[in-house]
């Protein structure tokens, strides 16, 4: 497991997503509260930016802009239609006003 940093803490307000790329990857980085999450910035339905979808934070979930599909902050999961496959999920560390994410 590699350590990359993605942004300034600062950079994501609480309650929103934001995308960050790092080579061909691209993250989709969610500020709820005290936590943080990181999951593949892209419907599994189309390539569309989760980043730009609405973020449920009761629920830990964020919505494709697109075709409204939501997503599990927690474990990737598709929680509606019409996404069916899962985007990937990365463990997020937070250092003293860094945003890092765990990748292979």
């Amino acid at each position: 497991m590699m350590l990359e940093r993605l942004c300034s803490v600062s950079d994501v307000p609480e309650g929103e997503a934001r995308r960050f790329d790092l080579g061909k990857l691209r993250f989709a980085v969610v500020h709820i509260g005290t936590d943080w999450y990181a999951i593949g910035d892209k419907c599994t339905h189309q390539d569309v930016s989760l980043a730009d979808g609405e973020v449920n934070s009761a629920k830990l979930e964020i919505e494709c802009a697109k075709h409204g599909s939501c997503f599990s902050l927690t474990s990737g999961e598709p929680n509606s239609m019409p996404a069916t496959r899962a985007t990937p999920v990365y463990t997020v560390r937070i250092d003293d006003d860094a945003v890092y994410v765990e990748i292979d």
